[in-house]
């Protein structure tokens, strides 16, 4: 006669497993021992415990966020003396880069013109010095033009027009 404590486990042991194939629940009991064999090959001084560089850890964290292209926008605007030179430099800076269109405001609209006589030796150099970010049009302006509105409630109307004569 088959011992009945044998019998009472093996079907304990038969109705859990069933139970969790067929509900796909895994019991306390089973997901201790899942982890504490997972464990068991963890060694203090094994192979996946060795240094990780920061440098590494760094590149890993840019590309897991996908920041890599960000940081070649912010480089892009950075050295932007050095795409277009001193001296354009000094009268241009560029603002923003929106779908491809890179935005540059220029101090006045006679360099707005020059840079846009350039234009296209600009955005070969910016392909050249920046592969990675997709740079497909230049949109070159001029200085803000000063609001002749004063003060929070300016009243609508004609505006400035009114006070010239």
């Amino acid at each position: 006669m088959p011992n009945n404590k044998n019998v009472n486990d093996f079907a304990q042991e038969f109705y859990w497993k069933m139970r969790d194939a067929v509900t796909g629940r895994v019991s306390r009991d089973a997901k201790r021992i899942a982890e504490a064999a997972k464990n068991a090959e963890s060694i203090p001084f094994g192979s996946g415990r060795d240094f990780v560089k920061a440098g590494d850890t760094v590149d890993g964290l840019l590309k897991d966020f996908r920041w890599e292209a960000q940081l070649a926008e912010a480089d892009l605007f950075n050295r932007w003396s050095e795409v277009v030179g001193d001296t354009n430099a000094a009268a241009s800076q560029p603002e923003a880069l929106i779908n491809g269109t890179l935005t540059v405001r220029c101090k006045s609209t006679a360099w707005a013109t020059q840079l846009r006589l350039m234009q296209t030796t600009i955005l070969a150099k910016l392909h050249e010095a920046f592969p990675q970010v997709e740079i497909k049009a230049l949109k070159l302006l001029g200085p803000e033009a000063p609001s002749w509105k004063k003060g929070p409630r300016t009243a609508p109307g004609r505006g400035p027009r009114d006070t010239y004569g």
